[in-house]
């Protein structure tokens, strides 16, 4: 399909908006260079976003000893810096002077170990979080969870190289009715290195291994609304000021509260980055390739099917039908596959 031709006002008024931002730009340089000029700005140290407001990020610097607050400051970001999400490390110069207004400045982006991506209203892949460690599925009784569902967040994890790990919240709702479909349902992830942490904020059950968990490096909660993750961070951290939407009991599904992307310090160590840009994983943008790649039992077969362009169903010497038959990969696993495989030629 073509793209839509822009008539000669539209145009102008978007060239417009492009002078005015530039314009916006080069006094704001100009605005840092002066401060640099006067003194006004700190030696140079490294810090981490921990807050992003579109033009403008809050940095910390680590405490200079043991029990001290670390430095943190509002900044404004270099022209000539990618964009910077919460959790990216930087190189910045803090405000000790009166021209900046209070503002540091960071001047350039230090390299990143992991992304945390998603594609944007117009298809093009946008970080919303950066260097984390592990990412935590949450699901919960109620709304009921799928296999298709945990599934997509696994084989979405799995593409970003950040380990993922499944949480079942809301523990105490488990009884006689759903004991055992839930227990039918997270059978196989342990043996596929996936490890099930068990919790109820209300009874505070799983509640220390949860903080032995979150305690190395820097996670993220990622799960379909109404499991709770607005209420873990408020258990958490109930400074954190978490909004919890409430459950509809009509549908059984949230609805989305988190409004800003933030990181928060766990009091036993380790670090807590909540975003509404990372609730939901969507696979559309992901190939074929890597889809089948994000079923970890799946490796060891691929490549070794008879035909190059074998869609791994009936095709004669099919490894991963081969590897089905023999029990080297699971029955429900393969139904999740080639869901997931129809969902991506569909959207």
């Amino acid at each position: 399909m073509s793209k839509r031709k822009l008539n000669r006002r539209q145009q102008w008024r978007i060239a417009k908006i492009q002078q005015e931002r530039e314009a916006r730009a080069r006094k704001r340089e100009e605005s840092l260079a002066h401060a640099e000029d006067e003194g006004d700005l700190g030696p140079e140290q490294t810090g981490m976003v921990i807050a992003n407001y579109g033009t403008q990020v809050l940095v910390e610097s680590p405490a200079a000893s043991e029990g001290e607050p670390g430095l943190r400051q509002r900044c404004h970001v270099r022209a000539n810096i990618d964009t910077l999400v919460t959790g990216d490390r930087v190189a910045w110069r803090p405000s000790v002077g009166e021209s900046t207004g209070g503002l540091g400045v960071v001047g350039a982006r230090l390299p990143r170990h992991s992304e945390l991506q998603r594609p944007d209203r117009y298809g093009d892949m946008k970080t919303v979080a950066a260097n984390i460690d592990r990412i935590l599925i949450v699901i919960a009784p109620y709304p009921e969870p799928f296999a298709n569902a945990i599934d997509r967040y696994l084989v979405a994890a799995e593409t970003t190289g950040i380990q993922p790990l499944l949480l079942l919240n809301k523990i105490d709702l488990i009884d006689e009715s759903n004991r055992d479909s839930l227990q039918e349902l997270l059978r196989p992830y342990p043996d596929l290195g996936y490890p099930i942490l068990r919790l109820s904020t209300k009874t505070g059950e799983g509640l220390d291994d949860l903080l032995a968990t979150l305690a190395e490096g820097t996670s993220v909660f990622v799960g379909q609304s109404g499991v709770g993750k607005s209420s873990l961070i408020n258990g958490l951290l109930p400074s954190a000021g978490a909004r919890t939407g409430a459950l509809s009991e009509a549908t059984q599904k949230g609805t989305h509260t988190t409004t800003a992307a933030e990181l928060f310090h766990l009091p036993g160590g380790g670090d807590l980055i909540d975003s509404p840009g990372i609730r939901e994983f969507g696979l559309w943008h992901m190939s074929e390739q890597e889809l089948l790649e994000g079923f970890v039992e799946f490796r060891p077969f691929i490549g070794h099917c008879r035909f190059r362009d074998c869609r791994h169903q009936s095709e004669p010497g099919c490894a991963i039908q081969q590897a089905l038959e023999r029990g080297d990969i699971s029955e429900r696993r393969m139904d999740s596959y080639l869901h997931l495989r129809n969902s991506l030629e569909n959207e």
